[in-house]
């Protein structure tokens, strides 16, 4: 048989035998699926634009933005990296991370979410049918046609309860069985005692039943559970695709040959290579290579160090300018990083002791409930000696101070201000971080990232002559070292031209070395080029037997840094710096933004000691912050913000995540919280008063099923609209 012919299989067709196989197109175009995160896309052009440029790039088969998510989804062959499709994008113009696929997939909350909705919408149409059938005997409906719209009603309520008002019921039942009292018990008690007296009523005659009532309670407070839910999801799914940003891969040597493997599968004594720009996976001591490291986000410090071989690095340092062979002594839970994370661990159980207004409230409300209900049918019982009078009277008092009003006060208000706040540029994390971040006295910063951009700025390039420049950017622009990369953008928005120059390298550890006009020229450390070392951060120029030249550098201000400081200021909040960097940088720092207290080369554990020495004096703190090192005072601190473009460890433990550049928003969210609670406060008296008007009417034995219906629906209504109030 013909061999094209045995490839087609069955086909007989000579123009389909020629071409190759789907299987083969897809197998060779798509073997892999990338994840990009694409923070500032914002229109149609950006997405055309992200499309043109990842489906120019050689391999790449497709690419889709989804502008909704900011992320592209690309299909492309084995041999495409992430990283080069970040670099061309980036190029382009377009801010892109890659994402891990594995972490953005369907959680069980998402189910959780859709099962809430779909016992709402139960609740709901079951709610507008047997209302249609109330208003019919409101309006007089009479003896065999008011038993027929009641055991239709009947008919309809029982199962639509049974399916839609499950969650209050399995909770309720799960705090009695832990031997407490939650908001589920009343609601339970309530929604099963109007259907047990409605079907009474509706089998013995009798002129109410409570069928509606039943049903608007599940509604209501279904509502406010899904407003609960969507706000945590919102949360929840943009604090998944930060974490999806680190990727926790790393080289290998076995036998001087390279595999890439998982953190968790390193062991002590194991080889590892780390190229320049990566994250060092484990402790460890360098057998081989030169370099520098940036200790920045562990320790705070701005400057690089020198790694040299027998050096000692940590996990989470980064790799600057050579490659370097570390060997492993701690891997995984032995790390320092894991320490970190015990501090951590111990810091957030103190945080869970915190208790919400709304489960304060329940603590009061559920057992009153109760005592009253149980008092009105008791007194009512002695008055009559009418068992079934007594039931009806003990029934409508607990339909009508059911929880309607508190069930949707806090949810309505927490999504209401995570929506004006996610609007300004901050993610709630927590449910009751607003709480906590309305109760702040004292506000602590960290310095580099947090009210810098950590990233450096040449200073004094006026005073540095236009050949030394030149020579500067030859050497600069072809180093990934930070000082390099900021000097070579800072020199080409100068419009400087670089000096042609030949043999350029660079020297791990040192800096770059190049030949012009027949001179050495040296970019690099003080010590390289025959200078003296400052103590502000600079890179040296040194042009054959010339005096060496200083670039000096400073971090730059993160946009809206001294606004933050005076907008706290002004809310009546004390404000502390607290930075890993050396006194004199820190004191300069804080002269410049205004702050009177400020310590500096604070170690992490200091930090989270300092956080509990204010909380144990009586205030409360707000801790921004964004390294390793500020991982065990964030946890401790009563709220704490982090920006996204902190270490994952960092997000994971503040409560709150900063999406923007600006620090601005901080003093907004302290401002947006207090009005916050004072709205969940308003709401809360808003129920009381109902109750207090409802109440009586309820214990007289005046409360129908229709004043009922009105109550709990005005009541409702009045704390969504107050909680809109915050928009």
């Amino acid at each position: 048989m013909d061999g094209s012919l045995e490839r087609g299989g069955l086909a007989a067709c000579p123009a389909c035998v020629a071409l190759p196989a789907m299987g083969e197109i897809t197998g060779a175009m798509a073997e892999k699926e990338l994840m990009l995160s694409l923070p500032e896309i914002h229109c149609a052009a950006c997405i055309s634009g992200v499309e043109r440029v990842l489906a120019a790039q050689p391999g790449v088969a497709s690419a889709r933005v989804n502008l909704t998510l900011k992320r592209a989804r690309v299909e492309a062959d084995s041999t495409v990296e992430a990283g080069a499709l970040v670099g061309a994008l980036t190029a382009a113009g377009f801010v892109a991370h890659e994402l891990d696929p594995e972490l953005l997939t369907t959680t069980e909350a998402d189910r959780a979410g859709r099962d809430l909705l779909m016992r709402l919408a139960v609740a709901g149409f079951a709610m507008m049918n047997v209302m249609l059938l109330s208003v019919a005997v409101w309006s007089g409906a009479e003896g065999a046609t008011r038993d027929l719209f009641h055991w239709i009603s009947a008919a309809i309520a029982f199962p639509a309860v049974g399916f839609a008002a499950r969650p209050f019921f399995a909770s309720a039942a799960q705090a009695l069985r832990a031997g407490r009292l939650n908001m589920d018990v009343p609601i339970s008690l309530a929604i099963l005692l109007a259907l047990g007296t409605s079907l009474y009523e509706t089998i013995h005659s009798g002129a109410h039943a409570y069928f509606d009532a039943a049903l608007s309670l599940t509604f209501f407070l279904l509502a406010g559970r899904y407003l609960d839910f969507r706000t945590r999801s919102v949360a929840r799914s943009a604090a998944q695709e930060l974490a999806a940003l680190e990727v926790p891969r790393a080289v290998r040597l076995v036998a001087g040959r390279e595999e890439t493997v998982g953190v968790a599968e390193l062991a002590a004594g194991d080889l590892v290579l780390v190229r320049p720009g990566g994250r060092m996976p484990v402790d460890g001591v360098i057998v081989r290579g030169r370099s520098e490291l940036d200790r920045a986000l562990l320790t705070g410090e701005t400057n690089p160090v020198a790694a040299v071989p027998g050096q000692g690095v940590s996990a989470g340092e980064i790799n600057l300018t050579g490659p370097l062979t570390v060997r492993v002594t701690a891997a995984g839970r032995d790390t320092s990083l894991h320490r970190m994370a015990d501090l951590v661990a111990v810091a957030e159980s103190a945080k869970t002791r915190y208790t919400s207004l709304a489960d304060r409230a329940a603590g009061l409300y559920a057992p009153g409930v109760h005592i009253l209900a149980l008092l009105a049918g008791v007194g009512w019982f002695v008055a009559t000696l009418d068992v079934r009078v007594a039931l009806n009277i003990a029934a409508a008092v607990l339909i009508i101070t059911c929880p309607c009003a508190l069930g949707l006060a806090v949810p309505a208000v927490v999504t209401a201000a995570s929506g004006r706040l996610f609007r300004k540029g901050l993610l709630i994390k927590e449910g009751t971080a607003l709480e906590r971040l309305a109760e702040v006295t004292h506000v602590v910063f960290d310095k580099t990232g947090t009210l810098t951009m950590g990233t450096p700025e040449p200073m004094n390039l006026a005073d540095v002559p236009g050949d030394a420049k030149r020579a500067a950017l030859s050497l600069a622009m072809g180093s990934a070292h930070p000082l390099a990369v900021a000097l070579t953008a800072a020199l080409r928005n100068e419009g400087v031209l670089p000096l042609p120059v030949e043999d350029v390298k660079e020297m791990p550890g040192l800096g770059s070395e190049a030949r012009a006009g027949g001179r050495r020229v040296r970019l690099g450390r003080a010590e390289w080029v025959g200078a003296r070392t400052g103590a502000e951060t600079a890179t040296w120029l040194l042009v054959g037997d010339e005096p060496p030249v200083a670039f000096l550098f400073a971090d730059r201000l993160r946009p809206g840094a001294s606004e933050v400081v005076a907008g706290l200021k002004a809310a009546g909040c004390e404000v502390e710096l607290l930075s890993g960097d050396t006194p004199g940088a820190v004191a300069r720092f804080a002269e410049t933004l205004g702050i009177d207290s400020y310590r500096a080369s604070v170690l992490p554990a200091e930090k989270a000691a300092r956080i509990e020495a204010l909380q144990a004096e009586g205030a409360k703190v707000l801790m921004v912050g964004d390294g390793l090192n500020d991982t065990a005072a964030l946890a401790a601190a009563h709220a704490s913000i982090s920006p996204a473009t902190a270490l994952d460890a960092a997000r994971v433990a503040s409560d709150i995540v900063l999406l923007g550049e600006s620090v601005m928003p901080v003093a907004d969210a302290v401002v947006t919280a207090r009005r916050a609670v004072r709205r969940i406060r308003e709401n809360f008296r808003i129920a009381s008063a109902y109750n207090l008007i409802a109440v009586p009417l309820a214990v007289a034995g005046l409360a129908t099923p229709l004043v009922a219906a009105l109550a709990m629906s005005a009541s409702s209504i009045t704390v969504s609209l107050n909680a809109l109030r915050l928009r």
